[in-house]
């Protein structure tokens, strides 16, 4: 009985130690998300939160004594507002006489949810300040958007981005995977077929099937248990579509370049779309994050795709807001397209 135990032990413990998946998802995957989460949130709390000023006053002085919030001023009411519908700032205090007006963004939940809770909180402190005289100051709250928008207007663009990735990255990798394990791409090389035209047949497949996850996820969102409203630009997504799965297609090339098995291309795959998902703020914003992790997030495609499908999704921006996250796009492609040319081959 103990011999028998021992042994079948010993065996499960090797066959376990050989399958090197089995290791990477019980001991490195988890390690991974350690290390993801504890560098993002690793100063949460520290970091103060900038809001523009427009204004002085018995308020503005408060809320700096406070410690968590670092004031940048502005002359220009419309310039402050402006720098909040862009994303570069959560918030801009207004201040006319006794009238305080927070314009927040709703869009970044997070920080809009933690500057009108410490500014209201501000305001009731100065006003108690004036203990058996009527309130100081009137506090007016209202964000820089649209107030009919719902939180799907914010989830949206980055949840839809995220599942383009997943399908492009993954669709490319175990295609190219399978089809090398199983010699298919040595019988196309062999017939008189060239390689652009293996290439471009897949990517027209993975971009036909990255309109179609568009397609069925608006068209879900625009139910009314959802509520999802189109800005009048949503048609500016459809290049940040196109260019986006091109992005994401070449990263699966690549993986597929020198992943010998399914599970190993899995794997590789996982290892590259989910932390890329964390750090490029598809789930909540990362501003929060050391600034060389935040510069790592720049270089992301899907940083710039979710950046981009902000902009012309929920914030109504036209077309100049396609410059930067198209160029970046391209220039993605080209390089990982290239490096996986390199490393393609067709049979192992």
């Amino acid at each position: 009985m103990s011999t028998a135990f021992k042994s079948l032990s010993t065996a499960m413990l090797k066959g376990f130690i050989r399958d090197k998946m089995s290791l990477f998802f019980m001991f490195f995957f988890p390690l991974m998300f350690l290390v993801v989460f504890g560098l993002l949130f690793r100063d949460a709390g520290q970091d103060k939160i900038k809001i523009a000023v427009i204004g002085d006053g018995p308020v503005v002085a408060a809320l700096e004594k406070t410690g968590a919030v670092e004031v940048q001023r502005f002359d220009d009411e419309q310039a402050a507002v402006a720098k909040v519908k862009d994303g570069d700032l959560p918030a801009a205090l207004v201040l006319r006489g006794n009238t305080v007006q927070l314009r927040f963004a709703a869009s970044d939940q997070v920080a809009a949810g933690t500057v009108n809770g410490l500014v209201s909180g501000v305001v009731d402190q100065v006003n108690l300040g004036a203990t058996g005289q009527p309130p100081a100051f009137t506090l007016q709250q209202q964000p820089v958007e649209d107030a009919s928008l719902k939180p799907i207007q914010y989830l949206t663009p980055g949840i839809l981005s995220w599942g383009i990735s997943i399908s492009a990255v993954f669709g490319a990798a175990l295609t190219m995977v399978s089809w090398r394990k199983k010699q298919v791409l040595r019988r196309i090389r062999l017939a008189p077929v060239s390689a652009i035209t293996v290439l471009t047949s897949r990517l027209t497949v993975s971009v036909g099937i990255a309109v179609v996850q568009a397609i069925t996820f608006v068209l879900v969102a625009l139910t009314p248990p959802f509520g999802l409203k189109l800005a009048g630009s949503w048609y500016l997504a459809l290049p940040l579509l196109v260019l986006g799965t091109l992005a994401f297609f070449a990263i699966g090339m690549l993986v597929g370049a020198f992943c010998k098995t399914e599970e190993a291309a899995s794997g590789a795959a996982n290892i590259l779309v989910l932390p890329m998902s964390f750090l490029s703020g598809t789930f909540f914003p990362i501003e929060n994050a050391p600034g060389w992790l935040q510069a790592v997030s720049k270089a992301l495609p899907l940083r710039h795709m979710n950046d981009g499908m902000l902009d012309v999704l929920v914030r109504g921006k036209g077309i100049e807001a396609l410059l930067v996250p198209c160029s970046v796009l391209i220039a993605f492609t080209a390089v990982v397209g290239l490096l996986a040319a390199k490393l393609f081959r067709w049979e192992d």
